[in-house]
């Protein structure tokens, strides 16, 4: 099947004089007639469900539809996209080990990889997202367990160059995971061009409707796991009745591993009503995604030539520095997020904002409605000078993340904020 359609039936066959649209099953449990049948789901989560703080029959369907989107062997949703990429990291790497990650990251995501985890003794050696192979090469240590990169960098919106980094991940015989939150897998499949590991923050364009928090995990199945730098996944598990998760789950040893140990353990998963308002906005993705996309490239070649802003981000732009990169990862599209600069700085670019009417200044981004944020003041606040000049961050930026409203009337409330400075 094609996206448009995987949106809509991956995942869910309704049975015959069974619900057609999905039901919630809004319970934490799930009854068995028998004890042996239970120690049988706990020796093997894959078989059934039985408590929803490891899986639960709606979210369940929404996991399995994401992986086909992705071209997937499994995933693994989670309460929120941080919980995502942490996982997604804690999964591969223990205290003493270390990590590659481009610099161009969510802010978010910055202060967890750069302060966090190191609380907890795992190393983030930053690189920056156009470096070379070499460059990248130098930064891995014999106890660096990954590599990290966002296919689209949030609010900077450079492109990652996906087959670069899988290339060194790779030569070093450790797995790529890739964020793909704004571009989804709508727009671009990172695994297809060597991503091992995909992420997202489901809250923003999986979701679209600002109505729920989410991350989901995906796990190619194509990693090999069995080089000795992950013992975890070749020896026995302790914890979980001896299980080695490279023989037992050759087709995804890593979800089934992150379920069963960090899933257990920490329990950030989606209830069950959760996973119902998720797939609402699966089912529409692929149609949300060409209408942001549209829009946006209109917006920005509006926006380009007008005097009072002094820079566009777009990578749909011709004259943007990452756009061959665009064309080769993101074709269909590059979403409906920019960043625009704002001619004098801070001041003319919060007048700007304050003035809009139609557009919402919040902190969200990828919405089915126009939204702005200034990311100096709000999501990378935390940030030094330094660090956000190395996330491609200038304090008169505005992120710009364009909805499906009329595109002339975004246009003319974008208009309504500069003409107020």
């Amino acid at each position: 099947m094609k996206d448009e359609s995987k949106c809509l039936h991956s995942g869910y066959t309704p049975v015959n004089g069974g619900p057609r649209v999905m039901p919630i099953y809004q319970s934490t449990t799930f009854r068995y007639t028998s004890t042996q049948e239970i120690a049988e789901v706990f020796d093997d989560p894959t078989k059934n469900h039985i408590y929803s703080r490891f899986t639960n029959p709606t979210v369940d369907v929404v996991e399995k539809r994401i992986a086909d989107l992705e071209h997937g062997a499994a995933a693994m949703c989670t309460s929120s996209g941080q919980m995502a990429s942490l996982m997604s990291i804690l999964n591969l790497c223990n205290s003493g080990d270390s990590f590659v990650s481009a610099s161009a990251i969510y802010g978010g995501t910055i202060n967890l990889f750069a302060f966090t985890l190191k609380k907890l003794g795992i190393e983030c050696i930053f690189v920056d997202v156009d470096a070379t192979e070499e460059e990248i090469q130098k930064a891995i240590k014999p106890n660096t367990k990954a590599i990290f990169g966002e296919t689209l960098t949030n609010p900077s919106l450079q492109v990652f160059d996906i087959e670069r980094f899988a290339k060194v991940a790779h030569a070093n015989k450790i797995p790529l995971i890739v964020d793909n939150t704004f571009a989804t897998p709508i727009l671009c499949k990172p695994i297809d061009y060597g991503a091992d590991i995909v992420i997202h923050s489901t809250t923003k364009y999986m979701d679209g409707h600002a109505v729920q928090g989410g991350g989901v995990i995906v796990d190619s199945g194509k990693f090999d796991f069995t080089s000795g730098k992950f013992p975890e996944f070749t020896e026995p598990d302790e914890s979980y009745h001896g299980t080695i998760y490279t023989k037992k789950y050759p087709f995804a040893p890593y979800i089934i591993k992150a379920r069963m140990q960090l899933m257990r353990d920490f329990g950030a998963y989606p209830s069950g009503h959760s996973g119902f308002l998720l797939n609402l906005g699966l089912e529409t993705l692929a149609v949300r995604m060409e209408r942001y996309c549209s829009n946006a490239i209109t917006v920005a070649k509006y926006l380009e030539k007008h005097p009072k802003i002094e820079h566009v981000n777009y990578p749909g732009l011709k004259g943007n520095k990452y756009h061959d990169l665009a064309q080769k990862y993101l074709p269909k599209g590059q979403s409906g997020v920019m960043s625009i600069t704002i001619k004098g700085g801070k001041q003319p670019a919060i007048k700007f904002m304050d003035n809009l009417q139609m557009a919402s200044n919040e902190v969200h981004v990828a919405d089915i409605r126009t939204c702005v944020l200034h990311p100096a003041s709000a999501t990378h606040r935390q940030l030094t000078d330094e660090q956000l000049i190395a996330c491609g961050i200038n304090p008169g930026m505005v992120r710009l993340s364009v909805g499906l409203e009329n595109v002339d009337d975004i246009i003319a409330d974008l208009e309504k904020g500069l003409a107020a400075i």
